[in-house]
Order: structure tokens, then sequence, then C-alpha cells
């Protein structure tokens, strides 16, 4: 039994990929004995040897024969890289989307999948890829899916609010780590404004400079700070003057064009989720 442990970042999905080629160890286990962790995940097993870092230098096995080895997988480019271009010449774009999806997932479970996923496709010469009869390839596709929708409900339910220094700010919690992906749609959309949307749960933002997106991290009291202010409270950030007039408009808006006698609660709430509703004025 071997365990790969990561540090959480796609290069590190990938280069556990190539740790298990590059030293063949693989091919000396059975299926189910190598097993992928991100570091926040890993629990070290009772009777496992540490075999301590591993980046891009040549290391024989030395380590065979243990009932249970952990082995530390540093992120190289290089070598990240040398394994996507593989999987994507052997594959196609609606694959290696689908991977990079079910990768922001987040999920334990998934990074297994995406490894056993790729395995799959390197130990195959045919396209086998979208063959949905094998776990991994069904799991990851299903996944991505999730990440899709999730996607989507960001783009179309994060209100901004306006700063008093002239930036539109909104926060956002998401399922999964979707601020890469709705990254263009807000570029393209609001090309012309300054806008910082920061996800609360993983503890960074981007941030437009009407040229580029820039990934921010906030210090705690910043923060919070920021989340206060998007929520319309009391904070050392301000909101602009006429922003909570903005708000008033908008939920007169939506309650004059509301039929009461067309509620239908049940189909509101499978189209807009609950959970979402606190990124929504009208909600609030």
């Amino acid at each position: 039994m071997i365990s790969y442990i990561f540090d959480g970042s796609f290069a590190g999905l990938l280069c556990c990929i190539f740790r298990a080629y590059a030293f063949k160890e693989k091919q000396r286990l059975k299926n189910g004995q190598l097993r992928i962790y991100c570091e926040k995940d890993f629990q070290p097993e009772l009777f496992a040897q540490s075999l301590g870092a591993w980046g891009s230098d040549e290391r024989g096995l030395e380590e065979q024969g243990r009932l249970a080895e952990e082995i530390t997988i540093i992120s190289n480019d290089a070598n990240a890289k040398r394994v996507w271009t593989a999987l994507c010449q052997k594959t196609n774009s609606n694959f290696s989307r689908q991977f990079y999806f079910s990768y922001l997932s987040e999920q334990a479970t998934t990074f297994q999948h995406l490894f056993e996923l790729a395995c799959y496709v390197f130990d195959h010469q045919d396209a086998v890829h979208a063959n949905y009869g094998h776990p991994a390839v069904l799991s990851v596709t299903q996944m991505a899916k999730s990440v899709s929708r999730e996607k989507h409900r960001m783009e179309a339910f994060v209100r901004f609010k306006k700063t008093s220094e002239g930036i539109y700010f909104a926060v956002i919690s998401p399922d999964f780590n979707v601020l890469p992906l709705i990254a263009p749609h807000f570029k393209r959309r609001y090309a012309d404004q300054h806008w910082l949307i920061y996800d609360e749960k993983r503890h960074y933002g981007l941030f437009y400079d009407l040229k580029q997106v820039h990934e921010v991290r906030l210090s705690s009291e910043a923060n919070k700070s920021m989340i206060e202010q998007a929520r319309l409270t009391t904070s050392s950030i301000t909101l602009d003057a006429q922003e909570a007039l903005y708000d008033q408009l908008w939920k007169d808006y939506f309650k004059s064009t509301n039929i009461v006698e067309r509620k239908n609660l049940k189909l509101h709430i499978q189209q807009v989720p609950r959970r979402y509703w606190k990124y929504l004025s009208e909600k609030n």
C-alpha cells in the first residue's frame, strides 16, 4: 500500500500521476493499493513509513516491501506539463474540461478517481476516456456536471455592491472552487468596472483592474469588514452613498413584478435553492 500526499494543487495531482509511472509503482501494485490524498484530507496509517518529500530528482525504490508507504509529492511544473500534454493528446478538449472541472470539486474521492482515470487512459492505446462502464470515467463525468452547475449558478446569483472607493464587491461561498471558472464571464460582462469577488470559504478572491484579473487574499480583519460591507451592515469600509437606494429599488422592482397568485415555492426552490438566497438582495 502506497499513499501519495500532494499539496492540493492541479500540478500536484498531475505530479502524482508522473511519480506512479516514473518509478513504476503503479505496475507493481494491484488495483486500489495506490492512494492519492490532499494534505488537508490525509490521515496517516498506523504502520506507515514516511518517505519524505519527493520532487523531480530520480530516486530508486529503496523502500519496497513495507506494509504502508507515505510519499509526499512536491509540485513540479515541468512534470505536470508533461502529464497534462500527454493526457490531452490521447483524449479531446471535452475530456480535459471535465478533468479540470472535477478537480475543482476539491473532493477527496474525486482526486482518487482522477488519478485512476488518467492511469486508465495511459494504459490503453484506444480512446477509452468515454467508456462510462469504467467507475472512474463515470464518477469524473458526474462530478464535472455538478461543478458546471455550480459555476452557472454563481454567474447568475452573484450580486455586487458598490463601495465608496468605486469597487464593486461580492462575497460568495460556493460548494466547489468555481472562482477560476466564473472569472471570464464577469470580465466580459463588467469590462468597464473595477470588481472583486471574494470566496469566504476558501479565503481568496479575484480582482479586476480594467485590464487583468488578479488573485487576492485578504487579512482576517479585512475579510470580515468586506463581508459585512457586502451584507449592508455597519463596517469600517463604507458603501457608496446611493447603494442602499439602488438596493431598495431592486427590491421594489422584484415585488412589483411578482404575481402572488402564481406563486410556486416548490418550483422556485428547485430553480433557486435556499443556500443561494443569501446572495440575493430581494431575499434579504
